[in-house]
């Protein structure tokens, strides 16, 4: 993974960023439902830290979107909306454990240590199957989820997908990896 400086965001991706937000945001109503743009990118162009790993987000191929409103905090949650697990983010064993484990064929980076160095979150599953009731996600690739310690504790890992329209729930050692499952992410602003 290339490490990529926060101080390096300059304003042309930053507006190239708010278009893509924008235009999505617009494209996908059903995902939010009663909030209003203005409002959102306000949030965004506020945080320089967090509007950069949306950028990450962006750049690693998640497309992401709104999906809720936290109205305790006043903070829009971002996933990864993408239909297919992000490209970007392929090829990834589970965290930085099973990366030193792995004796041969080590993959370039972990989903845990990938998402910590943009600044967001794995998904849970519970957020998962959250984001699979605004659309069919992938249908054809799959994505690590935030595991429980008692699984990784022994070794394992868990990973989502949808496939026969019905969202499932696997395990796989950590330290596999695919060319067909990436991470999803989730960021507050």
């Amino acid at each position: 993974m290339t490490k990529r400086n926060k101080k390096e965001f300059s304003s042309e991706p930053h507006i190239e960023l708010l278009i893509a937000l924008k235009a999505r945001f617009e494209k996908n109503m059903n995902r939010h439902k009663g909030l209003e743009w203005a409002k959102v990118q306000a949030k965004v162009e506020a945080n320089t830290e967090k509007r950069w790993s949306l950028n990450e987000m962006e750049r690693t191929g998640g497309e992401p979107d709104v999906v809720g409103h936290d109205k305790k905090t006043g903070e829009y949650i971002f996933y990864d909306c993408s239909a297919e697990s992000p490209k970007g983010r392929r090829s990834l064993c589970y965290d930085r454990k099973a990366l030193e484990e792995r004796k041969e064929f080590k993959p370039k980076d972990s989903a845990v240590d990938m998402a910590a160095a943009m600044g967001i979150e794995l998904l849970t599953e519970e957020q998962y199957r959250e984001l699979q009731k605004l659309g069919a996600f992938d249908t054809k690739t799959s994505s690590w989820v935030k595991t429980p310690s008692n699984i990784r504790k022994r070794g394992g890992a868990l990973f989502c997908d949808r496939r026969y329209d019905t969202v499932f729930v696997y395990h796989n050692g950590a330290e596999s990896y695919y060319a067909a499952r990436a991470f999803r992410g989730a960021l507050r602003v």
